[in-house]
């Protein structure tokens, strides 16, 4: 959204009753958030198609946390669906925004980040106050810099999947399809001003709810001096702009323009876009429910005279336990996360509950995937004890996951299998969207029946076979330990396997206990006395009998001890057998993890 959108003065005004954000506080009529929020949509008898916006301002990076509003929103829009409703699910580009600061860190159209000085930055640090959409490309591969940005939000979409309208604020404008709006707003500006100095104090009887672009220097402008409504235009005076701590300086020139050229403030656009796309709902940030939501809501009501779409306030989530931040380079884009987990565990992630602050981990995707591969288990009562009682949570979370489950695999689910319902043997796309309601039903389908086949390997014993590039290896290990079934059919074995690259990418950038080389292909060249020996055949009939990895680092201290064997050459002889190297993870949770036959017969020496 706009970065327009802090609050200057204190909302004095109380709220009407339907325009709450916190939607998903307090008892809810299901099981689901999304289905919940649906239901709201629906009290309003609301026309078709169903119309659910998202929007941000393309300022830079767009990361994770970005992608809240559209997989939010798809949710909702895939609930609706279900329910046999057309929905359009539409993401504006605020792309008429000045740029107001220089970011320091920058993304090409394949998502890798870099600094700004890799860049033309010269060429942007001319151009603060102009909008977006006037600004050139620093990659000189699109036609602004606002449509680069814009681009990489869309792709981040294609990607998982979710079919999402991107529409252009400065296109709506240079289209007139604000021109009358923007007309009705200068013809009651009064009541616009009245409205909006609850909450901004900069408000006073000049101030006029229309930004003009300066035919000179191409920068928006917040002074005009007179409205020609009539006319369709407005005179202006190129001031000076407050930008945070600095000041953005005008050009002094006095000029003429239409209604096309130039934008409304934001806290008069947000509600217009509203208007002229007939939104139903939109799910916007905490900020925004603290900040321009309340004036949003109020403008509408009581300017615009329309109803504001059904709300929905998410918690924000943090990257890693800290705040995103496009400017320092702490984001991480979908792109990156596509290269570690499956596009499926990532949607999944936006199923919880977007009432709840939470951490996305990329350190700890093992404790993702796991999370979701329960979930999956769950749809399929895969886990579910015949002869145990059923809880009000295992009640709930069967419930959860009948509802989220479908429209969380269905993208997958549509690059995976053809038309006819055949599985396709190398699929081009890692998600394709489904809105057509015969395919949607084909899919729901083959969710429920052919695609119960499939296997998922366990995330850190994906890992581990990572740490071989032999994929026939990978295989006989994952068949050896029961994972994939000798029945299997072609497509489960690759759907199992292709975990493994992802596993092993995820080792590769968190630089964890699983970035390591195993010597699986042949013994490293050891010298062992007959102690050290002795001590390595016990310690393998240990752990032929536990498979505990706290039990298993302890033994191997105890081992030690045992056969009078210094503790750190005893860890250096494991890692030797394993690594070749004179150093590794921590062993015996490590050791835990693997194959037992391998372990068993590295530890005894044999081929």
């Amino acid at each position: 959204m706009s970065d327009e959108s802090a609050t200057d003065g204190d909302a004095v005004r109380e709220m009407h009753a339907d325009d709450d954000p916190y939607v998903l506080q307090g008892p809810q009529p299901h099981a689901f958030w999304a289905e919940s929020v649906a239901e709201k949509i629906l009290d309003r008898d609301p026309e078709e198609p169903i119309v659910i916006k998202g929007g941000i301002s393309p300022s830079g990076v767009p990361h994770l946390g970005n992608m809240n509003e559209i997989v939010r929103g798809y949710f909702v829009a895939e609930a609706l669906r279900s329910r046999g409703y057309e929905v359009r699910q539409v993401f504006t580009a605020d792309d008429r925004d000045p740029l107001r600061k220089l970011p320091r860190k920058l993304a090409d159209l394949d998502g890798n980040i870099v600094e700004l000085g890799d860049v033309n930055a010269g060429a942007l640090g001319r151009n603060l106050g102009k909008p977006y959409t006037e600004i050139p490309d620093p990659f000189e591969c699109c036609d602004s810099y606002g449509e680069h940005f814009s681009n990489l939000i869309e792709r981040s979409a294609e990607l998982l999947g979710i079919p999402v309208e991107m529409v252009s604020n400065t296109e709506l404008y240079e289209d007139g399809e604000f021109e009358d709006l923007t007309r009705y707003l200068l013809d009651n500006q009064e009541q616009a001003r009245e409205v909006l100095s609850h909450y901004q104090d900069k408000v006073d009887e000049e101030y006029v709810p229309f930004n003009p672009i300066c035919e000179e220097c191409g920068k928006i402008t917040e002074t005009v001096t007179e409205a020609n409504i009539d006319e369709g235009t407005v005179e202006y005076v190129c001031t000076d702009m407050e930008a945070g701590d600095q000041t953005i300086e005008g050009c002094g020139h006095e000029g003429t323009a239409t209604f096309r050229e130039g934008k409304l403030p934001w806290r008069f656009e947000w509600p217009g876009q509203w208007q002229v796309l007939g939104v139903d709902h939109e799910p916007f940030g905490k900020d925004h429910a603290e900040g321009s939501w309340p004036s949003g809501s109020d403008v509408a009501r009581n300017v615009l005279d329309i109803e504001p779409p059904v709300p929905m306030a998410y918690e924000w989530f943090t990257l890693d336990g800290e705040a995103f931040s496009s400017s320092s380079g702490h984001v991480v884009m979908v792109q990156d996360v596509l290269e570690m987990i499956e596009p499926e565990v990532l949607r999944y992630f936006f199923t919880k509950d977007p009432s709840k602050a939470r951490d996305f981990s990329v350190e700890h995707f093992d404790y993702l995937v796991d999370d979701f591969d329960a979930f999956e288990r769950t749809y399929y009562g895969e886990d579910r004890d015949a002869d145990a009682e059923t809880t009000d949570a295992d009640e709930k979370a069967a419930d959860i996951a009948a509802a989220a489950y479908p429209p969380t695999i269905r993208p997958t689910l549509a690059a995976r299998f053809d038309a006819d319902g055949e599985p396709l043997s190398a699929p081009d796309a890692k998600s394709v969207p489904a809105t057509d309601d015969d395919r949607r039903a084909q899919l729901d389908a083959l969710a429920d029946d052919e695609f119960g086949e499939r296997v998922r390997l366990p995330y850190t014993f994906a890992a581990v076979l990572g740490m071989t590039d032999d994929p026939d290896l990978r295989e006989e290990i994952a068949r050896r330990e029961g994972h994939v079934p000798d029945d299997a059919p072609e497509w489960v074995t690759e759907f199992a396997l292709s975990r493994v690259v992802r596993a092993r990418e995820w080792a590769r950038r968190t630089q964890n206990e699983f970035d390591y080389e195993l010597k699986r292909a042949e013994m490293p060249a050891v010298e062992l006395d007959a102690e050290t020996e002795a001590a390595l055949d016990d310690l393998a009939d240990f752990v032929a009998d536990h498979d505990e990895p706290d039990e298993i680092q302890g033994e191997i201290y105890e081992t030690a001890k045992r056969h009078d064997i210094d503790i750190g050459d005893f860890f250096s002889v494991g890692y030797r057998l394993f690594f070749d190297d004179e150093e590794g993870p921590k062993l015996g949770p490590f050791l835990a993890k693997l194959d037992e036959e391998f372990v068993l017969a590295r530890l005894r020496r044999e081929s």
